[in-house]
């Protein structure tokens, strides 16, 4: 295993622990517990039957995000923890990386190249985004355009933002455009264990980008890098960060868009006791309070701390079931796997089993471990059809096919 990887999954349990698996088609060998926020136990059962498998893609270095630009079936992107963008065309990986900040960036553990997000517009534009941990150790979002198709203009880099992060770890680190075409941005809550910076830690704090999801429109405004769109919840609130969209996180890692509805799932990455999956309908996570650190998963964390009007989440899973770091995922659309259409797909960087469950409003149902297992399981992603993949930090990417 490769330095990179060891630290990676180090500083995981670290961070998950409060001081912080196999390849494809493995059977789990237990059902985990995993309780729904509406109280009780989620039903959880063992798939009968491996319908749906993993079909291996390509093999990377630490690979921990892909996707692709919008209408475009012909490629996948393959972000690269160590700074490199791959491309993946027409099935065969081309030798030439799309983009490479590798000298930008410091990488390690739960820094690096983290994400990239394509601009709704691409196809004409050419714009892209990278989320990235500068040389100083901190949270960098810049804009790329290419130069060629399947190579970008070094050149073009544009930074609109940096945040301050006082520890190496809960970085965030994921880019999504939005249904409504706005960037959403999740950072973590400035690392450490506990939400140690500041009299009550970062995620509550609407002074900080810290610990959020934020919202903005990348598009240069009145001598701004970026601008805040006016429907964001705290734009008028004296004190509070324009760009924030919702709060009270500790690690979102990877959340997503539902496709077909614009529903929001969050995977939150907990502390020494509990993962977490948080889901809202469309537009329902404007001013959302996700409960950290008052409350990890449901249970509470810091006593006599408040978090008003704090959502629970649908999902939590313990770390007693061999979990340490939950890897969010994605409403499956993909028409050809037709017996998950319609489930959210997720798993656990320690325990490595794919899961499924039907999220609704303030509740999971029909919380399934699949036949199928992906060793340092670091990210899922979606292509231009909705195809679903996931990486694995020790290299592989899969997509789910049937």
């Amino acid at each position: 295993m490769r330095p990179l990887k060891i630290l990676f999954a180090a500083l995981l349990l670290a961070g998950c622990g409060g001081s912080s698996g196999g390849g494809a088609a493995t059977a789990p060998t237990e059902s985990a517990a995993a309780t729904a926020s509406g109280g009780g136990q989620a039903a959880k059962s063992t798939a009968k039957a491996a319908a749906v498998r993993l079909q291996k893609v390509g093999s990377f270095d630490s690979p921990v995000y892909v996707t692709s630009p919008p209408g475009d079936t012909s490629r996948l992107f393959v972000v690269e923890q160590g700074g490199k963008v791959r491309v993946i065309k027409n099935g065969k990986t081309l030798d030439t990386p799309f983009l490479d900040v590798s000298d930008k960036i410091v990488s390690g553990s739960e820094q690096g190249l983290l994400s990239i997000a394509f601009a709704p517009d691409y196809a004409a534009s050419g714009l892209f985004y990278v989320f990235y941990t500068d040389t100083d150790g901190n949270e960098t979002v810049v804009e790329y355009q290419r130069s060629s198709d399947d190579v970008a203009d070094a050149g073009s880099a544009r930074k609109l933002f940096t945040v301050q992060d006082p520890e190496p770890n809960h970085n965030g680190g994921l880019l999504l455009f939005g249904p409504d075409k706005h960037l959403y941005i999740g950072i973590g809550d400035g690392g450490g264990a506990g939400d140690q910076h500041g009299p009550r830690g970062n995620a509550q704090n609407l002074g900080t980008l810290l610990g959020k999801i934020l919202r903005i429109d990348p598009k240069a405004s009145g001598g701004k890098p970026y601008a805040v769109p006016s429907d964001n919840p705290f734009v008028n609130r004296s004190g509070a960060k324009p760009e924030i969209y919702s709060y009270g996180l500790r690690n979102p890692w990877r959340f997503s868009f539902d496709r077909s509805t614009g529903d929001l799932a969050i995977g939150d990455v907990g502390q020494n006791e509990v993962e977490e999956i948080d889901f809202v309908r469309k537009g329902k996570g404007r001013g959302a309070n996700f409960g950290w650190r008052p409350f990890e998963g449901n249970d509470r964390f810091a006593p006599g701390e408040s978090a008003p009007g704090a959502i629970k989440p649908v999902i939590t899973e313990r770390h007693e079931d061999g979990n340490c770091s939950i890897t969010g995922g994605i409403i499956i659309r993909d028409p050809a796997l037709s017996s998950w259409r319609g489930r959210y797909v997720f798993g656990d960087y320690c325990r490595g089993v794919i899961q499924t469950a039907v999220l609704a409003s303030g509740k999971a149902s029909n919380l399934t471990d699949r036949k199928l297992k992906v060793s340092q399981l670091s990210s899922f992603g979606e292509d231009a059809r909705g195809r679903v993949y996931a990486t694995s930090l020790d290299g592989p990417v899969y997509r789910f096919v049937q």
